[in-house]
């Protein structure tokens, strides 16, 4: 039964694999959309994906790549959100509860409809004062008992011995005992990918490198946008009965391009990760450092073999690819050099990597580690809907709101009025079998490590990777690392892939996990692409030179 479900297409999406040079033909006829979505990270993706399932003529343009900015760099936790959950008991705080309460029912849906992409995570906190431990286990039971049913297993004190039996590492001195919790973790990138895939089979038109310029009105209503296709410099209209931001950090900039005079909505604050070897996170448990010097929460968690670490939380500056500085790095560095047995040397960084939140500025006189994580939609004079804040875990609850609004202020007549998503699997997770891995390696005499690789990264469409791979013998993009030389192929083919980091940091992490691997892989992808895309010298060159960039500078 489980080797037919892992053959079969998913039979609930209509068939096809959107190409980029179709998806811009529509955008450029001439016809009447009613929305058009700005912003292709996980709050663009979701609404896209929500419109079209309700029967709406929905386009989506995203400047760069889907989740090329934030949406690509995020801590990779599905969580109800346990810092928030201290700010809501320390200081009586209904807001911040209830975004823990929405996190964890939300939680609950992103493991069901993507369990390809996502999955349960233990995490243990190190507790060195008598006082931290019936605090902190306290608080992670609560964490417990707000999941309820969708709960994904029982908060736990750890002995002494116990935590350092997981965590050989972590120092000793001083350490009275454990506490153990779960959460979820996922693979952002795909997530938002599949997200616009399953838009585009449910008719909504997706399209990757396409920038806003501005934004037209008629009778001073917003009825669309001038865009840019950024790899061919064309520009045309698009016109739309509504117009919807979902920018994240370049929100501003959009609702500038409507009223240049208008007040800042967000703080954008700058979160930086590092990646270490997997030898940080043994057994496959992160650790949760509680409060650092300045309040904050750090993570060390197991991530596709290797130990992930992250995150810091300061004011920024909006870049499109912002870049950690060597005094970001050197705090993560610090703090779990606190923890552990070991001097870790600058040298094992294996991959560094920024993000940007929009964090809603409404709380004024706040540091951007204190603002809370929820979102806020705002509609201006002339018709510009704005969805800005939230978190990844929270992306569908989000959609389902902007869309609720969109259908009201816009006055549309969906064909169906309410939100479909709750139990609606992206690609990849409707004909999902947790055997998926098994049947791969026997059906196509994989290694262990890519089919486990494949199966998480691509669920019920990981036999199609597999099949296109035997035509290079399964060969691999690097060494020690499972993605595979066909995924280059697959991603232009079928993911719409244009750009060499396209694969190398999204459609794969390997620019994630690997910075080095990556350079030494990129010459090769990018002769794969070319190939498959007929790029001339000049393109060839351009996308050398960005890649060679984008691996030495910020990805």
């Amino acid at each position: 039964m489980e080797q037919t479900s892992l053959n079969h297409q998913a039979k609930t999406y209509p068939a096809g694999y959107p190409r980029r040079s179709d998806q811009l033909k529509r955008l450029q006829a001439g016809q009447l959309f009613d929305l058009l979505v700005i912003g292709g990270g996980a709050t663009g993706s979701g609404i896209a994906l929500d419109a079209a399932t309700r029967g709406l003529n929905v386009a989506l343009v995203e400047q760069n790549d889907f989740a090329e900015g934030t949406s690509s760099r995020s801590t990779k936790l599905v969580h109800g959100g346990v810092r928030y959950l201290e700010a809501a008991v320390r200081r009586c705080d209904r807001d911040q509860y209830q975004l823990v309460r929405e996190g964890l029912e939300e939680r609950a849906l992103l493991l069901k409809n993507a369990p390809h992409l996502a999955n349960p995570i233990q995490l243990v906190t190190p507790l060195y004062g008598w006082l931290e431990v019936p605090y902190i286990f306290a608080g992670l039971k609560l964490y417990d008992l707000l999941s309820g049913k969708q709960r994904l297993g029982h908060s736990r004190l750890l002995s002494r011995t116990t935590a350092l039996q997981r965590f050989p590492m972590l120092k000793e001195a001083g350490l009275k005992a454990g506490v153990l919790y779960h959460d979820g973790q996922f693979h952002d990138a795909r997530m938002a990918l599949a997200l616009a895939l399953t838009a585009a089979r449910y008719g909504a038109t997706i399209a990757n490198h396409v920038a806003v310029t501005g934004l037209s009105k008629h009778k001073g209503k917003i009825d669309g946008a001038t865009v840019a296709d950024r790899l061919s410099g064309e520009q045309w209209s698009v016109q739309a009965r509504g117009v919807i931001n979902a920018t994240g950090p370049f929100t501003d900039q959009i609702r500038r391009f409507d009223d240049p005079a208008v007040s800042a909505m967000i703080a954008p604050s700058t979160g930086i990760h590092i990646v270490l070897d997997g030898r940080f996170t043994p057994c496959d448990t992160g650790l949760m450092i509680p409060e650092t010097d300045d309040g904050r929460i750090l993570f060390v968690l197991p991530w596709e073999g290797h130990a992930l670490v992250g995150t810091t939380d300061d004011p920024a500056e909006i870049n499109e690819h912002p870049q950690a500085t060597e005094q970001e790095i050197a705090y993560l560095l610090r703090h779990v050099s606190r923890y552990f047995n070991l001097q870790i040397d600058r040298q094992e960084i294996k991959a560094v990597w920024s993000g940007i939140r929009p964090l809603v500025r409404r709380q004024t006189g706040k540091e951007t580690s204190q603002l809370t994580r929820d979102h806020q939609i705002e509609v201006s004079s002339s018709g510009l809907l704005t969805i800005t804040g939230g978190k990844w875990t929270t992306y569908r609850l989000m959609a389902e709101e902007t869309v609720n609004h969109a259908l009201t202020c816009f006055g549309l007549a969906a064909p169906h009025p309410h939100c479909r998503t709750r139990n609606l699997p992206v690609l990849g997770g409707v004909d999902y079998c947790s055997a998926g891995a098994k049947i791969l390696a026997d059906r196509y005499r994989l290694a262990d490590d890519i089919a486990a690789y494949l199966h998480r990264s691509y669920g019920d469409q990981a036999e199609q990777v597999a099949e296109l791979s035997t035509a290079h013998r399964h060969a691999r993009l690097m060494e020690n690392h499972p993605m595979l030389v066909a995924e280059t192929v697959y991603a232009v083919r079928y993911e719409m892939a244009e750009r060499v980091m396209d694969v190398l940091a999204r459609r794969t992490p390997l620019a994630l996990l690997d910075q080095a691997a990556a350079r030494e892989a990129a010459p090769k992808v990018l002769e794969l692409m070319a190939g498959e895309l007929g790029w001339d010298r000049q393109r060839r060159e351009q996308e050398r030179h960005n890649a060679e960039l984008r691996l030495g500078e910020g990805l």
